[in-house]
């Protein structure tokens, strides 16, 4: 891994190296790096509000356990108290432009979240800034972006959410890379089952919202082309601690990704072309180690993710595929507050040294002359690799269709064939899952 990590880090150094030798071409930015952190001083002014809607239907038709209660599998997110359930996922609205007339080289992004969703849902609702970023341009091929914004990763968690093919996320993203943080506590007992019928109350330990794979810090980072070939690059550094602006520790993150891509025609985020693309990202967590007895034992934790993939896009066909490795604060579950499956601080089940890994492939197909498109995704999330007692396999069969009405408003359906299994037959985790059944949703995204 560490010999992953360090690849990863000199590929992204030496693409920005690279980025000196050739002229820079003023482009559509179709890439999510450029396209979500820079502006063209042609493209808007002062101030462009924009934001969208998404509102949805989940209905998950697992069973209860044989005491008639569930765990975290078994619920629909993000609070965990139903298995069927009406919900706006996200709504949110920004303002971003340029600083015209002062600096047209001088952009910013702000956006805000009011929806019901993991960003929100652990501290009961309130709005929520996922975005706070200014951009300068000065520096010929090493723009600067710095404050509250989305770091270079996978392609799932980079995209906008809002041109996403499909309703949830990969179990290894979500698990893996969708980031929960817990402030203290975390070696209390963990949350049992719970009936969300009779006792109201849902099995989340969580203290405050997922990082939305946000950070803050600063990212330098461009896009060079050769004819219709554009390699991009980032390196940045941050706090590691999600949407919070500030930091619990002194240790920072380090995140670098690269990729080339063919680009077939076309822009904005469903631009066609064919891209490859590898990132990293390295840091520490502060962890109290005997929160449970009382005491106070912090101590630095590593966290490291990686990955790399390739994605195709030229209609009517799309073809993504991507494989990710994690070490160290693997999350087990929201019940499992405390990163460990038994809640001792020993080698079994421990999330905090443990590791993880996973892949997915995704393939599209539009069908021409209509608005439609079917989808189809298989996904494989490994959790605790080599754990001799509480290994987990997770596997996922997605189904789906979208229609679009227009450009900016469609229609999404999703109905996911899902497995989950104990490696090593551990009884418990047998007993815990067994009955998880398939989950059908119906989602609509509207872009304003």
């Amino acid at each position: 891994m560490k010999k992953i990590s360090r690849f990863a880090l000199a590929a992204a150094c030496a693409g920005s190296v690279l980025t000196f030798t050739v002229p820079m071409k003023d482009a559509d930015a179709a890439n999510w790096l450029m396209l979500q952190g820079t502006e063209r001083s042609s493209a808007v002014g002062r101030a462009k509000v924009w934001g969208f809607v998404q509102g949805q239907m989940q209905y998950d038709f697992s069973d209860p356990h044989t005491n008639g209660k569930y765990i975290p599998p078994k619920l629909i997110g993000p609070n965990l108290t139903s298995q069927k359930q009406f919900n706006v996922n996200r709504a949110r609205i920004g303002v971003r432009g340029t600083g015209f007339p002062l600096d047209s080289k001088v952009n910013y992004f702000l956006l805000a979240e009011f929806g019901n969703n993991g960003i929100t849902a652990a501290d009961g609702g309130a709005a929520k800034m996922t975005d706070a970023s200014v951009t300068f341009n000065h520096i010929p091929f090493a723009r600067v972006r710095a404050g509250l914004f989305k770091t270079p990763g996978a392609e799932e968690g980079l995209q906008a959410i809002h041109v996403f093919d499909y309703v949830n996320f990969t179990n290894v993203t979500n698990q893996m890379l969708l980031e929960r943080f817990v402030v203290k506590d975390r070696f209390g007992a963990p949350l049992n089952p719970q009936n969300p019928d009779l006792t109201g109350i849902a099995p989340n330990g969580l203290e405050r919202g997922v990082a939305a794979f946000r950070d803050v810090g600063v990212q330098v980072f461009d896009t060079i082309s050769f004819g219709k070939l554009e390699l991009t690059y980032a390196g940045m550094v941050g706090n590691g601690n999600g949407l919070n602006v500030g930091d619990y520790g002194d240790q920072k993150d380090v995140y670098g990704y690269l990729s080339a891509e063919q680009v077939f025609g076309g822009k904005g985020g469903r631009r066609e072309g064919a891209k490859v693309f590898a990132w990293m990202q390295q840091g520490k967590r502060l962890v109290d180690m005997d929160a449970a007895e009382g005491a106070v034992r912090n101590e630095y934790v590593d966290r490291k993710r990686m990955g790399a993939g390739a994605k195709y896009l030229k209609k009517p066909f799309r073809v993504t595929a991507e494989y990710m490795a994690g070490e160290g604060m693997i999350f087990v579950g929201a019940h499992k507050q405390n990163f460990d499956m038994d809640g001792i601080t020993n080698a079994d089940g421990s999330g905090l040294d443990g590791k993880a890994n996973g892949f997915y492939a995704d393939f599209g197909f539009y069908i021409p002359g209509t608005k439609a498109e079917i989808d189809l995704r298989y996904d494989v999330y490994n959790r605790l690799v080599d754990d001799a007692k509480f290994e987990v396999k997770y596997t996922t069969t997605t189904i789906g269709a979208q229609y679009h009405l227009n450009k900016k408003s469609r229609v999404a359906a999703n109905y996911e064939i899902r497995k989950i299994e104990s490696v090593n037959d551990n009884a418990g985790l047998v007993a815990n899952f067994e009955g998880v059944g398939p989950r059908a949703s119906v989602q609509f995204t509207a872009i304003y």
